[in-house]
């Protein structure tokens, strides 16, 4: 059987160890698996093919997790990224699977950040946003019980038409009401909510400067 000759720390990376077989390099490991090698060791083909499985988990497990740290992703989206250097899709369940376990990765958790996210800085309306959710593989059941909690339909709308007003002052009422109300639309949101948030906005409009609108009307 091939016998361990050398444990080496990699220069690039120190929390990685390259193991030498008969003198001749054979595998890299993550630092944990490789403190239970010794050098002189014997190791079957077995357990070569073992330990270079679980060393794939773990660098797969390492992946996502520098992608997490970034900002929370959909579970879909990090298997589709685990998935496109060809790695067996064993190794990738078994990487989502640990994630889960360690709370990387959490659907609910991503649909309320998604949702929050959007409210905050681009407004959308109910369907956009159960829309955007189901791209990213979120389940329908799932979508339903974050906007029914999370997301406010009429002050999103007013929010979205607000960040678009100032742009048509000047203009009359009905081709504010167009233009907003085409704006809100492709927002995703629905004609009734649209309408009673340009209304309230008009309104708002009216009493904060009563020459916004011109008088063409």
């Amino acid at each position: 059987m091939p016998t361990i000759t050398l444990l080496e720390v990699q220069k690039k990376n120190k929390e990685r160890v390259n193991v030498y077989l008969d003198g001749e390099f054979a595998f890299g490991l993550n630092m944990m698996d490789a403190a239970l090698l010794r050098k002189g060791q014997e190791l079957d083909p077995n357990a070569v093919v073992e330990l270079k499985h679980k060393d794939e988990i773990v660098r797969a497990f390492d992946q996502a997790v520098t992608l997490l740290a970034r900002r929370p992703y959909s579970t879909q989206e990090v298997r589709k990224k685990l998935s496109r250097k060809d790695r067996p899709p064993e190794v990738v369940d078994a990487a989502i699977n640990r994630l889960m376990q360690y709370g990387y990765l959490d659907d609910r958790a991503f649909a309320r950040y998604w949702v929050d996210n959007r409210t905050r800085f681009k407004p959308r309306g109910r369907q956009a946003l159960g829309y955007e959710l189901r791209q990213k593989g979120i389940a329908n059941s799932l979508i339903d019980e974050v906007l029914d909690e999370h997301h406010e339909e009429d002050d999103a709308a007013y929010r979205a038409a607000e960040s678009r007003a100032r742009r048509f002052r000047g203009q009359p009422k009905e081709a504010f009401r167009q233009k907003v109300g085409g704006f809100l639309q492709r927002r995703g949101f629905n004609y009734s909510t649209s309408k009673a948030a340009i209304q309230e906005l008009i309104n708002n409009l009216e009493a904060e400067d009563p020459d916004f609108f011109s008088k063409d009307d």
